[in-house]
């Protein structure tokens, strides 16, 4: 069972990785564009582009510093043996959806199975923390009932 939530943990830092490479490739793309821009006869116009080249950098450094903290975040998650409630790390089977309490990372499949990695401060993440199995809990006029956790 460790064994799904191990391949559940390297898909969340995979996704977290690919996070990272990204913005780092649009800081990179956002300097190079602020370097080639070259003084024109148009001072506003050179003015305008730089700015525009710097306010690209900053937004791309926000989400690089987000992607870190999901990365630290991540890398506080045992995955290691079974919970008898739901805690991060833990995988919840529910009549409604296979829950990975970790990171909010959207779907995560693996061997064909869809779960949903959510963040324990997320509305879902928030209801499953603490419960056990055979616990109830509406969310959005949706009753959870949850079945197993690993």
């Amino acid at each position: 069972m460790s064994d799904i939530k191990a391949k559940l943990h390297a898909l969340c830092v995979a996704y977290v990785q690919s996070r990272m490479q990204a913005a780092e490739q649009a800081i990179a793309e956002a300097q190079q564009a602020q370097n080639d821009d070259t003084k024109s006869s148009a001072g506003d116009k050179y003015e305008t582009g730089r700015e525009m080249a710097q306010q690209e950098t900053n937004r791309n450094l926000a989400q690089l510093n987000e992607a870190n903290k999901l990365m630290v975040a991540l890398n506080q998650i045992s995955f290691n043996g079974e919970s008898k409630k739901a805690e991060n790390g833990s995988v919840i089977i529910t009549n409604n959806g296979n829950f990975y309490l970790a990171i909010s990372a959207g779907v995560l499949t693996l061997d064909g199975i869809n779960y949903f990695a959510v963040s324990a401060a997320s509305p879902i993440g928030y209801n499953l923390k603490d419960k056990i199995a055979g616990d109830k809990f509406i969310l959005n006029e949706k009753t959870y009932q949850i079945q197993s956790i690993l």
